[in-house]
């Protein structure tokens, strides 16, 4: 039996069991639940115990003065040992009941479960083309991003640069043995091509400069000897230089570019397009926009039926400007979408909806937006955690949920937005990507490629409202 058969039977397989599993266990999930958070609270008691303590043993101290300094020292020692027992037990109550808390349908959607990692392995390696000069801190981070990547997907990497500066970068961090052996191993090859557009300049450069690092990487695309491209340069131009080399998919006015933002299921986040190619819209772009987001939530978020909205100042249909009043009658009148209604901005994080439309210059303001949330979320949590001693134990007992909440609100963590309208599929990364948003943005365009995105987005063709 090959590898693909076999792996059509196991993966129905595995996710039937683990829906048996989660009927059967679902009461004894939730006294689990119940569990784990009683010993939290419990720990948190201890904790607060074992400060007061502290605090006890330190007065004590200042008054008996040099007479009770040997007692009181040994007092405290013993303290510290209790606070270090509560923290272990915590710990070692986390590791043990989180298994059991942890809902496994949950994790079958998640990016990160066995399943998907099993159809990583298993499928074939595919191109992609990196813009290596576009963004604030190319080459060098561009390039260390693409070698982890590589390690981590089953990807190859076409990198378009100037080679002598990227060889340059990649000795200055100390990359040369790593890019080396990748380039040996054919999993890496560097292309020349001249400078980057940059990012002030207009994106009409694009057809005056046909070496630029963005058009030497499209053209890849054009040429099939890559499945994707990436880029965090210019985003103007890598719209302008997709649709004159790649061109649009028939019947959609204008390309759309979908970020894909986090929800309070951290499996299940929401898709929202356009985030800046398009600063002046028609109604008929934001539908045409719906009909894009509904396939890419199908093919790559796995959303059986996505529910779709329009972002507005309020729920009811006689809200809004003239923009958002016909484009809720052009989508309310759709069959092939599930158009929930207008969705406030409140509702955009709330996993209300699957995608949410806009127009990009109320878009790109929301994104902007929320880049800016995570970084003052925590600054504010630790500037209203307590000092002293029970600062340090609050603290130790709450940096594994910070570091969960940074990375869910980090924009890194997504690392691209693709560009959808196309007639390929192009990963945009912010201007100033870094390594981990480059991981993020690759691993974006091989999840496109791998499911099937283009064979559906040229479907589109084929439906009355595009042909009329």
């Amino acid at each position: 039996m090959g590898k693909e058969a076999a792996q059509k039977i196991n993966k129905p397989r595995a996710i039937r069991r683990l829906v048996i599993w989660y009927k059967r266990n679902s009461a004894v999930t939730s006294i689990v639940d119940t569990a784990a958070s009683s010993a939290a609270t419990a720990s948190n008691v201890a904790g607060n115990m074992v400060s007061g303590a502290g605090s006890v043993v330190t007065t004590a101290s200042n008054v008996a003065g040099n007479v009770a300094g040997n007692v009181v020292s040994s007092a405290e020692s013993v303290v510290n040992t209790a606070s270090s027992v509560v923290s272990n037990a915590s710990s070692i109550a986390k590791n043990t009941l989180q298994p059991l808390v942890f809902d496994p349908l949950k994790r079958l959607q998640s990016s990160d479960n066995i399943l998907n990692k099993v159809e990583d392995i298993q499928s074939k390696r595919i191109w992609i083309a990196v813009d290596g000069m576009g963004g604030d801190y190319a080459p060098g981070p561009i390039l260390e991003g693409c070698l982890e990547a590589i390690s981590r997907f089953p990807i190859n990497i076409k990198f378009v640069g100037k080679i002598e500066k990227v060889k340059h970068a990649a000795e200055k961090i100390g990359l040369t043995e790593l890019l080396e052996n990748e380039i040996d191993n054919n999993r890496l090859e560097l292309i020349d091509s001249g400078e980057p557009i940059g990012m002030n300049e207009e994106a009409t450069a694009v057809r005056k400069r046909k070496n630029a690092s963005i058009n030497v990487a499209m053209d890849l695309v054009r040429n099939n000897k890559a499945e994707a491209i990436y880029s965090a340069g210019n985003s103007g131009a890598m719209m302008a230089s997709a649709i004159f080399r790649i061109g649009r998919l028939k019947g959609i006015d204008r390309p759309a570019i979908g970020a894909l933002f986090p929800t309070r299921d951290q499996t299940r986040p929401v898709l929202v397009l356009d985030v800046g190619a398009n600063t002046d819209c028609k109604p008929s772009y934001l539908h045409q926009f719906a009909l894009l987001g509904n396939i890419y939530a199908k093919d790559v978020l796995q959303v059986k039926k996505p529910r779709i909205g329009l972002l507005n100042i309020g729920e009811e249909e006689c809200k809004g400007n003239d923009l958002s009043l016909k484009t809720f009658e052009l989508l309310s009148s759709e069959k092939s979408v599930d158009f929930g209604g207008n969705c406030e901005g409140r509702d955009v994080l709330s996993g209300s909806f699957d995608v949410v439309v806009c127009d990009g210059f109320t878009g790109n303001i929301l994104l902007k937006f929320l880049e800016s949330v995570g970084g003052v979320l925590l600054d504010i949590l630790r500037s209203e955690l307590p000092r002293g001693r029970r600062g340090k134990v609050g603290s130790a007992f709450l940096k594994s949920n910070l570091r969960r909440i940074k990375k869910r609100l980090d924009h890194a963590e997504h690392g691209g937005a693709l560009l959808l309208g196309v007639n390929g599929i192009c990963v945009i990364g912010h201007g100033s990507s870094k390594s981990l948003s480059v991981v993020s943005a690759l691993r974006l365009a091989h999840s496109a490629v791998n499911h099937g995105v283009m064979e559906n987005l040229n479907q589109l063709q084929k439906l009355q409202v595009l042909n009329s």
